[in-house]
């Protein structure tokens, strides 16, 4: 049995959903796994962990600082031992978007860091209008007017395709 420890970064709470299916999938693989929020607990010790799983949304083009500090201050504990790294983001609902090596943001963001990260997925978001500020939702749906997303002010919209998660979530079961 592996201790795996899922840090995360989320916008809106999406990214946690997603982090708590793998704990599911991986859970039933007969591993522990803890999730921890990189806002309230930046400092994580990873020494007791086997493996270590990344993930962070997508606000704007952009994971968040904190993300990035997160792997520069672990660069060498997160490579010491088996390791992926997910990102969630809307643009990723589009099937030319939708893998680690398609992804325009996950692509970006590889370059910007210099930890590899052994495993890779990328997970189409979800859009809320009615979560988000008047600004968020008048920026956010003129990005989807523009790519051609949905653009009710109303409506909630989830792209994620929970199959490609557990998917995902045995990938991390088995590194």
């Amino acid at each position: 049995m592996a201790r795996i420890l899922i840090v995360y970064s989320t916008t809106d709470g999406h990214t946690l959903e997603i982090c708590q299916r793998l704990q599911q999938v991986i859970e039933q693989q007969a591993h522990s796994v803890k999730l921890v929020s990189l806002n309230d607990e930046p400092d994580v010790n990873l020494t007791p962990f086997d493996k270590i799983v990344v993930g962070a949304s997508i606000r704007y083009g952009k994971h968040k600082p904190e993300v990035y500090e997160f792997i520069k201050r672990n660069k060498l504990k997160l490579e010491s031992r088996p390791n992926a790294f997910f990102s969630v983001n809307a643009v990723a609902r589009k099937p030319e978007k939708g893998q680690p090596e398609t992804n325009p943001y996950l692509k970006k963001f590889l370059r910007q860091i210099t930890w590899q990260p052994g495993k890779l997925a990328v997970f189409a978001g979800k859009i809320d209008y009615q979560k988000y500020s008047f600004w968020d939702r008048l920026i956010i749906r003129f990005i989807m007017w523009i790519t051609k997303g949905p653009t009710d002010p109303t409506g909630v919209y989830e792209f994620t395709n929970w199959e490609q998660v557990e998917e995902f979530g045995l990938v991390v079961s088995e590194m």
